[in-house]
């Protein structure tokens, strides 16, 4: 089990302040100790297996742990201009909060959009929260992904950059403390979890394209 080094300047500063409250009153340090183990889980990096890609087949994996929202068609105007099969995973602050590319390709797009912080879980959060786009364009297909931040989780992390070449399955940031993440797919991808569904980063397929 790995930790993200986005963690690791939280851990260290719990340290010290487990120090200090130690050598104030033994006890004390219960509460900065608490935080830590909080943290080192929320910050955790386990290791994931891939699904094999099957012949005539586009298989886009779950970019985030979590649970399915939302499953719908949509019209999609950033990337798509169309549209696009829309999956919304809601990440609790007991989830993996690492998030992974669902195709392998390149980074086409990735901006950010200033805005609100609601409840991730809420229906309009996706409109108006502060967001993420990371556009990925494969060798057959492509998808985009909004990294939607929540009233907790106030900041995203992403870690590619317009032009990068990342593999399926691949980490390419981190959400913290609660949020959700959108996954945008072509309009002839079969979607194939439902609301209410968990899934695994990495590991869960979401969506399907048949080729002839």
């Amino acid at each position: 089990m790995l930790l993200l080094q986005e963690g690791r300047t939280y851990l260290l500063i719990l340290a010290v302040l487990a120090l200090g409250a130690y050598l104030i009153h033994p006890l004390l340090v219960l509460i900065p100790l608490a935080l830590v183990i909080f943290l080192a889980y929320f910050f955790r990096d386990p290791q994931r297996t891939h699904p094999l890609e099957i012949e005539n087949e586009t298989t886009f994996l779950s970019p985030a742990d979590g649970r399915v929202m939302v499953v719908a068609e949509v019209n999609e105007p950033y990337l798509f201009a169309a549209p696009a099969k829309l999956v919304t995973i809601f990440l609790s602050p007991l989830d993996v909060h690492v998030n992974r590319s669902p195709i392998a390709g390149e980074v086409t797009k990735v901006a950010h959009q200033p805005g609100l912080f609601r409840p991730a879980y809420l229906v309009d959060a996706p409109a108006v929260n502060e967001r993420n786009y990371v556009a990925i364009k494969g060798a057959d297909t492509q998808c985009l992904l909004v990294q939607i931040v929540g009233v907790v989780a106030r900041r995203v992390v992403c870690w590619v950059k317009v032009g990068d070449k990342i593999e399926r399955g691949a980490k390419f940031g981190v959400m913290k403390f609660g949020s959700s993440m959108q996954v945008f797919m072509p309009r002839e991808a079969n979607c194939t979890v439902r609301v209410g569904d968990k899934v695994v980063g990495g590991e869960t397929v979401i969506g399907v394209i048949k080729r002839a």
